[in-house]
């Protein structure tokens, strides 16, 4: 289902001449597979250009030199320590593929520390379903090949392989800068069954955003939308053009869509 909040305020301009939000929100943005933190860098300016306060923490065992043997929990309890020694509240938590499945154990721990819950081409898991239960069987033929060839199990694809299915908006120079910015995924976060017994009966509400071009699930039955947001009852859903990777893409933009998706 697709709702929509009515504006009843005039919207005042930054000197920079950016709309800024009549509500403004304090975002904390999960990353996806592959990537850490400072993937939203650009995006996180933009936000902060319009007024808002964004927050980007790196979870347990990602980034180049982090220990690559943790489990999805440990990624999930990772930003949940993260929110609480900063205190943040009423806070947009925002998820990214991968993402997804953490901010939904996040939600599970904190709900009271939430206002709205957005899943940027999020994963939407069952409970006791892993990441790996999820994929398409192409994919995960990819991933036990590339964690069987790998010293300790974690796997980055290849760059022909994700320019094409995720970051095909964007010119090579751009996709080329992004994956140099990438690092191995830890395997088990990917086989770990979570268990998500409270997450769909949480009355947080809930935002769905996707590229209309996102190729990072084959078409069909497998594409996120509508498989991943009919899991989420009512919701709002929010689209633009472009692909899986638009904080490389196109960052402006999807934080003008992040704030859309994440206002009450």
């Amino acid at each position: 289902m697709q709702y929509f909040c009515a504006l009843t305020a005039s919207i005042p301009m930054d000197q920079s001449h950016h709309p800024r939000s009549i509500q403004l929100a304090t975002f904390v943005l999960v990353h996806g597979a592959f990537h850490d933190g400072s993937a939203w860098d650009r995006v996180i300016e933009r936000l902060e250009e319009t007024g808002h306060v964004a927050y980007a923490p790196t979870l347990a065992g990602h980034g180049n030199g982090a220990d690559k043997g943790v489990t999805h929990a440990q990624c999930a309890e990772s930003v949940v320590d993260y929110m609480a020694e900063r205190d943040l509240t009423d806070v947009v938590l925002v998820g990214h593929s991968f993402g997804g499945t953490v901010v939904c154990q996040v939600a599970e721990a904190v709900p009271d520390r939430i206002r709205r819950l957005v899943f940027y081409a999020g994963l939407l898991l069952n409970d006791g379903e892993s990441i790996y239960d999820s994929a398409p069987p192409s994919q995960r033929e990819a991933i036990d090949q590339l964690a069987a060839a790998s010293p300790d199990g974690a796997f980055l694809p290849p760059f022909e392989i994700w320019r094409d299915t995720y970051i095909g908006d964007a010119d090579l120079e751009v996709a080329r800068r992004a994956y140099a910015q990438l690092s191995p995924q830890p395997f088990k976060t990917f086989t770990d069954r979570v268990e998500l017994k409270r997450f769909h009966t949480l009355p947080i509400p809930r935002s769905y955003l996707i590229g209309t071009e996102d190729g990072s699930m084959p078409p069909g039955e497998w594409q996120l939308h509508p498989r991943m947001t009919s899991r989420l009852g009512i919701f709002r859903l929010v689209q633009m053009p472009g692909g899986h990777e638009l904080m490389f893409s196109n960052p402006t933009g999807l934080a003008d869509k992040i704030v859309e998706a994440g206002r009450d």
